[in-house]
């Protein structure tokens, strides 16, 4: 696959860029660099290795979830600046 200044203002236009024209030569040579680096790691001989799943060996050791009462709803309530009995108040921000 080769990339041409078509291709790289199709990517432009996607991704909401734009590039003058130095920019976009620029970007062509960068892209076919890396196009040409991908299919010289596709030369590799990689059938007898396994698919690397996870990058180390080591397992998380997670925890197990308590359930703690630090603070109150109330304590958790006088926190904020507009507040009921029950929940904060806040601005309303969507209109039905």
């Amino acid at each position: 696959m080769k990339i041409d200044t078509a291709t790289v203002d199709k990517l432009a236009d996607l991704a909401k860029l734009e590039f003058d024209t130095e920019g976009k030569e620029s970007i062509v040579k960068d892209l076919n660099r890396i196009l040409t680096f991908i299919d010289k790691l596709n030369e590799l001989d990689t059938t007898n290795v396994e698919p690397l799943i996870y990058m180390s060996d080591e397992t998380n050791i997670l925890r197990e979830d308590e359930i703690r009462h630090d603070i109150s709803q109330q304590d958790a309530l006088k926190n904020g600046p507009k507040h009921d009995s029950d929940y904060f108040k806040m601005p309303k921000v969507i209109d039905k």
